[in-house]
């Protein structure tokens, strides 16, 4: 796996302490959902909160799923993306995360639903499913693969635990253009911040080919998401009491994000192959 220059590789349980940590000042800073938004087109006249729904939406029309399927979400947040996905499509999701005060808040979303809502919430690592074989119907992995210390792990254990034809669909950051010095220490000091990595597009391929997946869909979606993602995120900021980004303890700055095109942001589907035989 290719890792850029000064990044640390992130440790589950530090990655769980953190969101433990930081989950309201994070609601705070990024809202309900605690991921990009979604702008197409760019100029696009969504709030931010609408158009973090809007890529989970995007992600979620890439599934294949509906009433009577089971979905798992990795890397849950404080579940409102499997909330949603559980109400909209009608099927069951199982969310996990490695922090604790997330799958609190994520159970106590999921049972303010109607009881056609079915999603529950588990303190689980994705390097270590702790689910059967051929058990999920689908995956999805939103903005949650930037944290795992071993993306190709992660993908082997989400095949194992898909049902033949039983898609993926995630996000990850990488590097879309080579980026000068001045703009990679904006950006190393980003990941280490919020405890994660950036890919090179390439690295994809191989993984899931690697970890026994049929590549189906990549796509660029830098130019809908990062500028407008880190443009609200620099106004929430600005707006922000002293002691609600004190407690964050982020020495990044979303402003000085704003104009870093090399920084980018990807959508990838795969498929687990049906059984031959």
């Amino acid at each position: 796996m290719t890792h850029q220059d000064g990044n640390v590789t992130p440790i589950p349980d530090e990655v769980g302490l953190l969101y433990d940590a930081v989950v309201d000042s994070a609601a705070v800073t990024m809202g309900k959902n605690l991921h990009f938004g979604y702008w197409e087109p760019s100029d696009s006249e969504l709030s931010f909160d609408e158009a973090t729904d809007r890529l989970t939406d995007l992600l979620t029309e890439r599934l294949r799923i509906g009433p009577g399927s089971r979905l798992l979400d990795i890397g849950c947040g404080v579940g409102t993306p499997g909330v949603r996905i559980a109400r909209l499509s009608g099927a069951e999701v199982t969310g996990i995360s490695v922090s604790e005060e997330q799958v609190k808040r994520a159970n106590a979303l999921a049972r303010s639903q109607s009881s056609a809502c079915r999603a529950e919430f588990h303190q689980a690592n994705a390097m270590e499913l702790p689910f059967p074989d051929a058990s999920f119907d689908a995956a999805v992995a939103l903005e949650s693969m930037i944290h795992m210390p071993d993306r190709g792990q992660v993908l082997r254990e989400i095949r194992r635990v898909l049902r033949p034809g039983g898609r993926i669909v995630l996000t990850d950051f990488h590097e879309r253009t080579p980026l000068s010095p001045a703009h990679r220490a904006v950006v190393n000091q980003l990941l280490q911040d919020i405890m994660c990595t950036m890919v090179q597009v390439d690295d994809y391929l191989r993984l899931l080919r690697t970890a026994g997946f049929q590549f189906k869909e990549m796509v660029d979606i830098s130019e809908e998401t990062v500028r407008r993602t880190f443009m609200a995120l620099a106004e929430r900021a600005a707006h922000m009491p002293t002691e609600v980004l004190s407690k964050l303890g982020w020495k990044s700055n979303p402003a000085d994000m704003i104009d870093i095109s090399g920084f980018g942001y990807l959508l990838v589907v795969a498929e687990r192959p049906m059984a031959t035989g």
